[in-house]
């Protein structure tokens, strides 16, 4: 068996970035907000394959910060992001926000996986640990999220962000509370 190197592995994962940015955009995505009609009677884990084929807006969030959902299961979510010069704070590291983003985006939509149509959620508690430091030389970087709990009124999950060579550099828990969403 062949020993995959980091740089072979950031190539691969950046193949399945353009892949998934491709598909979307190729069908009609874009960032936004999706309309009721549009995810009325789908489960969170249909939303999500949704917004991976473009047939539904995904988060603006994701263009701000320049990372994209890559791969959603039944509790189980994966984004990939690259950090950029514009994502600095005024000491030249990569803003602590960064990173908390793309990890609450993570465990959210793992936790959005597991919910019925007719479920929402929203974050109530976000604990991060940020423990190496990424730069924009780091190449991509995953936030894989998956759920610990998921249960009727709260669900809890856990995310990490890895390199390629499957360094850590943040992990993150987070609680969400689970309610009946709103008709608008």
């Amino acid at each position: 068996m062949k020993n995959i190197t980091p740089e072979e592995i950031q190539i691969q994962w950046q193949a399945e970035y353009d892949v998934v940015r491709e598909r979307m955009l190729a069908n009609g995505g874009h960032a936004g907000i999706a309309q009721p009609e549009q995810t009325e009677g789908l489960s969170g884990l249909e939303i999500m394959q949704a917004m991976m084929d473009g047939q539904i807006p995904y988060s603006h969030i994701a263009d701000t910060m320049d990372f994209s959902l890559i791969e959603i299961t039944v509790g189980k979510a994966v984004f990939q992001g690259r950090p950029q010069l514009k994502h600095y704070n005024p000491l030249g590291t990569v803003h602590g926000g960064w990173y908390a983003t793309l990890l609450d985006s993570a465990l959210g939509c793992c936790i959005h996986s597991t919910l019925p149509a007719g479920r929402a959620y929203t974050t109530a508690e976000l604990s991060v640990n940020i423990v190496r430091a990424a730069s924009h030389k780091s190449g991509p970087l995953r936030a894989t999220g998956t759920i610990i709990h998921s249960g009727r009124q709260l669900a809890t999950a856990q995310a990490s962000i890895n390199g390629a060579d499957g360094k850590l550099y943040a992990h993150a828990t987070t609680t969400c509370l689970v309610f009946e969403a709103r008709k608008i």
